[in-house]
C-alpha cells in the first residue's frame, strides 16, 4: 500500500525495499518493468522510473541492459590475498594440492553427485546446439572431401578469418596466417609454456589462478611463484615487475579478462601495463583468454594481446564455453613464436578436424555467434546474480563472494572457522560436489574458500543442493 503523505515515487521505492528486506523480493530476481509496474499500480512510467533510478543509487537493484532491474544480493566481496609474492621462493606444486585436484576431478566426473562448481554449462539454455548439428550434416551432405580428405595444418581458412574478425571486438588485430587451430585452449596453453619454457624454468601464476594449470606446470617441470590477485585491480603488476625486474621468471600466465575463479576483468590500464611490461622485459605472457567474450557489458573491454608492441604476447581461447565443447576446437595467436608453435602443433596432433572447423567458421560468418553471444551474456548475468542471492540466503553470516563482471564463476570466501577441504568431505559424502579454493593455489592457500558455478539451470534439485551446501558449512561453525 503506498503512503499518500510522501510522493508516489519515494513511497513505491520504500514499498519496494521492504518487500526485499523480508524475502518477498529475492536477490537476483526481476523486478516487474517499469511499463508493467505502471501499468498495475496505476502509476505514471515517470513515479516508476524514478523509484527504480532511488533504489538503483542506493545500490538495492540493477539495470541490465535488455534485461530490466533485478535486486542485487547484499553478499561483500573479498580482500585481496595478502603474502609477499615478490620475496616467495620458486618451488613445485605443494602434493596435497596435485592429490586434492585427481579426487575433485573423479568426484566431478561422477554420475552420482551433483556438482555446484564444475566450469562447464550443459544444455540448450547455452549452447545452440540444435544450429550446429544441422550446420555439420549439411556441410558433410554438400561437402564430404572434409570427411575423406586429410586436413594438414593449418586448418580451415574460414574460421581463421573469423576468429581474426571476431577478434576485433577485443580490440586485437590478427591475421588469418598468425593462427593456430587446437584441441582447445587448455592444448593452446599447453603448447605455449613448452615452447617458452623448458624443465627447470619458473613461471609467474596469478593467484588463485586456474587450478589445471597446476598440474601442467608439475608436468612439464616447471616452478611457480604466486602473484596476488584482486578481483577489482587483477594481478598485482608491481610484484610481477619486481619478479622481471629480478629475471626471476622465465614466463608469466594470466588471465586478464573474466578471470577463472574470480569472474573479474583487469582495468584496462593495467592490462595496457602488462602487455609494456612483457615487451620491456622482453619474458612471453601467456593470456589466456577463455572468457573474454563473455564479459557482461558492452563494447567489450580489449586482451592485453591487444596492447601488444613486438610479440610478447601469445593468446590462446576456445570455444567450449560460447559454442560446441564437444567440438574441442580452440585457437591461438603466438607472436613472434608462432613459428615454433605451429611446428609443435604439426608434430603433436597435426591439425584439427576439418568438419567441425568448417561448421563453426560457417556459424560465426553468419551472424549467429554475435546474436548468441548477447544471450548468453545477458543469461550469465542473471544467472550469476541469483547463485549470490541463493548463497546470501544459505549460507552462514560472514561468507563473502566476488561480484563478477562476465561469465559464470563465482568466487566464495567462507567465515573464520571455515575449511573447504572439510566442506568438499562432507558435501560429497551427500551426493554434492564443489571445488575447494587449495586448488586455485600451487601453495595449497585458499583452504577457507570455494568456486561455485552459475551454468546450469537452477532446478528444485540444483537449489537443494546449494542450500544443504551452506547448511553444511554453517554446521562448521
Amino acid at each position: 500500500m503506498l503512503d499518500d503523505s510522501q510522493p508516489l515515487y519515494q513511497s513505491l521505492a520504500l514499498e519496494l525495499r521492504h518487500a526485499m528486506t523480508d524475502g518477498r523480493l529475492a536477490s537476483g530476481e526481476r523486478l516487474p518493468s517499469v511499463r508493467e509496474a505502471a501499468k498495475s499500480r496505476g502509476l505514471s512510467i515517470n513515479t516508476v522510473l524514478a523509484a527504480y533510478r532511488q533504489l538503483e543509487a542506493h545500490g538495492l537493484i540493477e539495470a541490465r541492459p535488455q534485461s530490466g532491474y533485478f535486486v542485487r544480493s547484499r553478499l561483500p566481496t573479498p580482500a585481496a590475498p595478502r603474502f609477499a609474492a615478490a620475496s616467495t621462493t620458486a618451488k613445485s606444486a605443494e602434493a596435497e594440492v596435485l592429490d586434492q585436484i585427481s579426487r575433485v576431478v573423479v568426484a566431478q566426473a561422477s554420475p552420482d553427485t551433483i556438482d555446484l562448481s564444475l566450469a562447464c554449462p550443459k544444455g540448450s539454455d547455452f549452447y545452440p546446439g540444435e544450429r550446429l548439428g544441422r550446420l555439420v550434416s549439411d556441410l558433410a551432405r554438400r561437402r564430404p572431401e572434409l570427411l575423406s580428405d586429410y586436413c594438414l595444418p593449418p586448418g580451415s581458412l574460414l574460421l581463421r578469418r573469423e576468429i581474426c574478425r571476431h577478434a576485433q571486438d577485443l580490440a586485437m588485430s590478427l591475421e588469418p596466417e598468425n593462427i593456430i587451430l587446437t584441441n582447445g585452449c587448455m592444448e593452446a596453453l599447453q603448447f605455449a609454456l613448452r615452447t617458452v619454457t623448458g624443465p627447470g624454468d619458473t613461471i609467474a601464476l596469478e593467484s588463485p589462478t586456474y587450478f589445471n594449470l597446476i598440474p601442467l606446470a608439475e608436468r612439464l617441470g616447471l616452478k611457480t611463484i604466486e602473484v596476488p590477485t584482486h578481483p577489482e585491480s587483477g594481478m598485482s603488476l608491481d610484484a610481477l615487475e619486481l619478479l622481471l625486474s629480478e629475471r626471476r621468471v622465465q614466463a608469466v600466465v594470466a588471465m586478464p579478462n573474466v578471470h577463472n575463479p574470480l569472474g573479474t576483468s583487469m582495468p584496462v590500464e593495467g592490462k595496457k601495463r602488462l602487455a609494456e611490461l612483457a615487451n620491456e622485459y622482453r619474458v612471453p605472457v601467456i593470456e589466456d583468454a577463455l572468457y573474454a567474450e563473455l564479459q557482461y557489458a558492452t563494447p567489450l573491454q580489449p586482451t592485453a594481446k591487444a596492447f601488444d608492441r613486438d610479440g610478447w604476447v601469445i593468446v590462446c581461447a576456445s570455444y567450449t564455453k560460447t559454442l560446441a565443447p564437444g567440438f574441442r576446437v580452440g585457437w591461438m595467436e603466438g607472436g613472434r613464436f608462432r613459428r615454433e608453435l605451429n611446428d609443435l602443433k604439426f608434430c603433436s596432433s597435426v591439425s584439427q578436424p576439418a568438419l567441425l572447423c568448417e561448421a563453426l567458421g560457417v556459424f560465426l560468418e553468419s551472424g549467429g555467434y554475435a546474436q548468441h553471444l548477447r544471450r548468453l551474456r545477458r543469461t550469465y548475468a542473471g544467472q550469476v546474480e541469483r547463485l549470490r542471492g541463493l548463497i546470501d540466503g544459505a549460507f552462514p553470516a560472514g561468507t563473502q563472494a566476488t561480484r563478477p563482471t562476465g561469465g559464470f564463476l563465482l568466487w566464495v570466501q567462507l567465515p573464520a572457522g571455515c575449511d573447504s577441504n572439510r566442506l568438499f568431505d562432507t558435501a560429497l559424502a551427500r551426493g554434492i560436489s564443489i571445488t575447494p579454493g587449495q586448488l586455485f593455489s600451487p601453495g595449497g592457500r585458499y583452504t577457507r574458500h570455494i568456486r561455485l558455478s552459475g551454468c546450469y539451470p537452477f532446478s528444485d534439485r540444483h537449489v537443494h543442493a546449494l542450500m544443504t551446501l551452506g547448511e553444511l558449512a554453517a554446521r562448521q561453525l
